[in-house]
C-alpha cells in the first residue's frame, strides 16, 4: 500500500489525502492539536501532534513506512522547522522515498510590475514570507542536489475553495473591496492543486518546480464583485489601497503584482483545470456548504 505522510494537515494538504484514501493509500502526517488529530482520525487519517519545536519519534515511527511526503507546513524567519528537525530523519530514508513535494508560494518571484513570471524566472521575493520560502526552497532542494531525495517543488498562488472563498466572506460580511491601480494577482482552486500534485506522484520528476495557478490573473476586486454578482448582493465599498487600515500581512498581499505562468503543470504534467479561471470556481461553490 502507497503511504504519504504529510507534515502539516492543514487545507490543502488534508483535500489531497481524502483523494488519496479514496484510491486505498495510507494517509498520515502532524497536525497542532489533539482535537484537531481526532477529527482527520474521523476522516481515516492518522495524525499526531508536532508542536513545532521538538523532534517526535511517533513521526519517525510513521515515517519508517512512508513512500511518499509532502511538507505543507510554512518556514519561518530562522528557518524551515520541517527540515531543521526531521531532515536528518527523511535523509536516513532516502532510498524508499519514491516522492516528496515541498509547497512554496509565488511570493518568491516578488512584485514583477504586472509582468509575467514561469519557473525559471529569478527569484527575487521582497517581502519577508517570500524570502522565508525561497531560503526553504534552497534547504529541500539541497536533498535533491547532493543526495538525490526526490524533491518537487510547488509554488502556490492564492488558494481558495470550500470554506475559504470570497462568497464565504462576502455572507460573513468580511469582504474588503481593496482597489490597488495595475495589481494583478493569481489564483488556483484547492481541487486543481490536488489535480497537480497527484500527476506529479503518477509521472515524478525529480529536482522539478512547478507553478500552480489558474489562467487568468486578475485584481482581486474583479473577484469580489463577480462573488457579489453571483450572491445578488452589492459588492463593498471600493478602498483605495493607499487609504485602506490593512495589517503587514494584508499590505504584503497587495504590495505584489504579477503574472504566473502554468504552462509547464499543462505541457509536462498533462493536468486539465478544473476551474480555468476564478469564475468557474465561483459559481462551483455557489451553492456548497461552508
Amino acid at each position: 500500500m502507497p503511504h504519504i505522510f504529510c507534515f502539516g494537515l492543514g487545507y490543502t494538504a488534508t483535500a489531497l489525502g481524502k483523494e488519496l484514501l479514496r484510491a486505498g493509500w495510507k494517509v498520515s502526517g502532524t497536525c497542532q492539536s489533539d482535537d484537531r488529530r481526532q477529527d482527520l482520525a474521523g476522516l481515516g487519517f492518522e495524525a499526531v501532534v508536532f508542536d513545532g519545536s521538538t523532534h517526535s519519534d511517533e513521526v519517525v515511527a510513521l515515517l519508517n513506512s512512508a513512500t511518499h511526503i509532502l511538507q505543507s507546513v510554512a518556514p519561518a524567519e530562522d528557518g524551515d522547522v520541517v527540515f531543521d528537525i526531521f531532515g536528518h530523519d527523511i535523509l536516513a530514508r532516502a532510498a524508499q522515498i519514491e516522492w516528496l513535494g515541498y509547497l512554496s508560494t509565488t511570493a518568491v518571484y516578488g512584485d514583477r510590475q504586472g509582468g509575467w513570471v514561469e519557473e525559471t524566472s529569478e527569484l527575487a521575493p521582497q517581502m519577508p514570507r517570500g524570502v522565508w520560502r525561497c531560503a526553504a526552497e534552497k534547504q529541500w532542494r539541497c536533498l535533491y542536489d547532493a543526495n538525490r531525495v526526490p524533491v518537487h517543488i510547488f509554488r502556490l498562488a492564492g488558494i481558495y475553495g470550500p470554506g475559504r472563498n470570497q462568497l464565504k466572506k462576502l455572507r460573513e460580511k468580511k469582504a474588503r473591496r481593496i482597489v490597488r491601480k495595475g495589481q494583478l494577482f493569481s489564483r488556483v482552486h484547492v481541487d486543481d492543486i490536488v489535480a497537480t500534485l497527484r500527476a506529479s506522484i503518477d509521472r515524478p520528476d525529480p529536482g522539478a518546480v512547478y507553478n500552480v495557478c489558474d489562467n487568468e490573473a486578475a485584481p482581486p476586486q474583479d473577484v469580489i464583485e463577480y462573488a457579489a454578482g453571483l450572491l445578488g448582493i452589492d459588492a463593498p465599498a471600493a478602498e483605495p489601497f493607499e487609504e485602506a487600515q490593512l495589517s503587514d500581512m494584508a499590505r504584503s498581499f497587495y504590495s505584489e503584482s504579477k503574472k504566473v505562468s502554468n504552462k509547464k503543470i499543462k505541457a509536462e504534467l498533462g493536468v486539465e483545470l478544473k476551474f480555468p479561471t476564478y469564475r468557474e470556481g465561483m459559481r462551483s461553490l455557489l451553492h456548497h456548504p461552508d
